[in-house]
């Protein structure tokens, strides 16, 4: 599948979660529909030691390229990206990838609030966030920075979450569009392909 050098055209979907969400992202890899006409970014709190047993995992349930993310590595539409581990994953102007080993922010890292702000200075009316299961606020701030920038917040519907705690402080402080389920999810990004494509 020919992969494109990011450009001006394409959407971005950021996808952030903590304790419930790799269940989540093992039923909705495999549903995405190739070629990906955006790019999927995933920022998931994990330990802190390098080892690719999630890269591995994830990438065997979807036929769309799954890689993490190494530094001033280029942004391409078509390919799922996911934060390595112990490092936060910020989003430069120029479409490419810097890895960050400051503080930890929401006593994780890498942090879902940093990429997600990175990204919507970036990206603006683009960009996608998309929350899902956790038990802590990180995310939060993310999809704000992300709404206020004219992109798209949805947030897992919390009945749905194993941990519900990340979805309702997005709720609470009003960081959404829209509160989806998996499938919802799922339909979200590959009709965002096709709308991308026909237009």
């Amino acid at each position: 599948m020919a992969q494109d050098r990011l450009t001006h055209a394409h959407p971005v979907v950021l996808i952030g979660g903590s304790s419930g969400s790799i269940e989540v992202l093992l039923e909705l890899l495999p549903a995405l529909q190739p070629p990906l006409r955006s790019t999927v970014i995933i920022v998931v709190h994990r330990g802190n030691t390098a080892d690719s047993t999630l890269t591995d995992l994830l990438a065997h349930r979807t036929q769309i390229p799954l890689r993490e993310v190494d530094e001033k590595d280029p942004i391409e539409a078509g390919v799922i990206y996911l934060a390595p581990a112990d490092y936060h994953l910020l989003i430069e102007a120029d479409h490419i990838f810097s890895l960050d080993d400051s503080e930890k922010v929401n006593y994780t890292r890498p942090a879902i609030d940093v990429t997600f702000e990175s990204a919507a200075a970036v990206y603006g009316p683009r960009l996608t966030g998309v929350l899902l299961s956790g038990a802590n606020g990180d995310g939060t701030n993310g999809l704000l920075a992300i709404r206020k920038a004219g992109g798209r917040a949805l947030v897992q519907k919390p009945e749905t979450a194993r941990i519900d705690t990340m979805p309702q402080q997005a709720i609470k402080q009003h960081a959404f569009d829209q509160l989806v389920d998996v499938d919802e999810i799922i339909a979200y990004i590959n009709t965002l392909g096709v709308k991308t494509t026909s237009t």
